[in-house]
């Protein structure tokens, strides 16, 4: 009986040590998970701010003629 006993000893330790883990790595995934928003919302405004200073420059530069030297 005492083995059976030192058996489920050591699943209860596994098992704590599973869910301790299990929370570290929930922890850490929702951490990256608000970064991810952040620099989400971020790329958004920057391509905003792009659009905004194209629209401002008028042409494309890449319709303009090349320079006379070449």
């Amino acid at each position: 009986m005492s083995s059976l006993e030192e058996r489920l000893t050591e699943l209860e330790v596994r098992l704590a040590f599973i869910d301790d883990s299990v929370a570290a790595l929930n922890s850490a995934v929702a951490m990256q998970d608000q970064a991810m928003f952040g620099m989400r919302r971020e790329l958004d405004r920057l391509s905003a701010d792009l659009v905004g200073l194209r629209s401002t420059l008028g042409n494309d530069v890449g319709n303009e003629p090349p320079p006379p030297h070449y």
